[in-house]
C-alpha cells in the first residue's frame, strides 16, 4: 500500500509540474537511486552544485578508450567529485579490434582501486566492424582481464538495442546498466535483470551547463551492490 501511495504522489506531482510548464524529470518526484556519467563532453564542471543535489547519489567517469585514450577531465573531475560527497566508479570504452592488453593497461592507468567507490564499468557499444562471434569473443577476454585485474566483475553498460542483439543470454553474471531514451522501463529479450536504467542523455542538472547522462536504479537495487571490494 506504501508503494501505491507513493506512485500515485509521483504521478500527481508530475501532472501538476507539466500543467504549470515545467519540464518534469524523474529525480524531481520520485524516490530512486539517480546518477550521472560524463566525460570531457561535459566541459568544466561545478561540483559543489552537484554534491548539494540530494538526489544525486552517484557518477560514473569516463577513464579512458581503447589502447591509448585518456580523458582529459577525468583526474580533475574523481577529485572533485570526491571532495563533494559523490559515490564514484570509473568507466572503459570498450574497442574490440584494439589490443586488449593495451586497453587494460590504458585503464589500470587511471581507474586506481584507491580511488574508487563502485566497480569500474566498462562501456560497449560497437562491434568495430566484427562478425558477433568475433566481437563477443574479444569482449569476453577483455572482461576476464579486467575482473582479474581488480578481482571482482565490472558493470556492464550498453544499450537495449545493442544487448538484445549482439548480448543476450550470453552474460548471465554480469550487473547491467542499460541506456534506453523512453518513458517506459527496459526489458531485456533474455529478461537478464538490470541493475540500473540510463533514461536520457538529454538531462539537465544545475553544475553542468551542457546535456548529461542521467540514470536511476530499477527496482529495488541498491549502491551495495556494485560497491568497488577493497581487498
Amino acid at each position: 500500500m506504501k508503494r501505491i501511495i507513493t506512485l500515485l504522489f509521483c504521478i500527481f506531482s508530475m501532472i501538476s509540474l507539466s500543467a504549470q510548464g515545467y519540464d518534469v524529470n524523474c529525480e524531481d518526484t520520485c524516490t530512486h537511486i539517480h546518477g550521472i556519467d560524463l566525460s570531457h563532453y561535459q566541459g568544466k564542471v561545478f561540483w559543489e552544485a552537484i554534491g548539494e543535489n540530494s538526489k544525486m547519489a552517484y557518477v560514473y567517469l569516463k577513464a579512458t578508450e581503447g589502447g591509448d585514450r585518456i580523458d582529459e577531465t577525468y583526474e580533475m573531475n574523481i577529485r572533485l567529485a570526491h571532495q563533494n560527497g559523490l559515490k564514484v566508479g570509473s568507466y572503459h570504452f570498450f574497442r574490440p579490434k584494439t589490443n586488449l592488453t593495451k586497453q587494460l593497461e590504458n585503464f589500470k592507468t587511471q581507474c586506481l582501486p584507491g580511488e574508487q567507490d563502485l566497480i569500474p564499468m566498462i562501456d560497449i557499444e560497437t562491434k568495430g566492424g566484427l562478425s558477433t562471434e568475433a566481437f563477443r569473443d574479444s569482449l569476453f577476454k577483455f572482461l576476464d582481464m579486467v575482473e582479474k585485474a581488480y578481482k571482482q566483475k565490472p558493470l556492464l553498460y550498453t544499450g537495449r538495442n545493442f544487448y538484445n542483439a549482439n548480448l543476450a543470454y550470453k552474460v548471465d553474471e554480469y550487473k547491467l546498466m542499460i541506456a534506453m531514451y523512453s518513458s517506459e522501463e527496459p526489458v531485456l529479450i533474455d529478461e537478464h535483470d538490470i541493475l540500473a536504467w540510463q533514461y536520457t542523455a538529454k538531462g539537465r542538472i544545475r553544475g553542468i551547463n551542457s546535456y548529461v547522462d542521467k540514470s536511476r536504479f530499477m527496482g529495488r537495487h541498491s549502491l551495495r551492490e556494485i560497491r568497488f571490494r577493497h581487498h
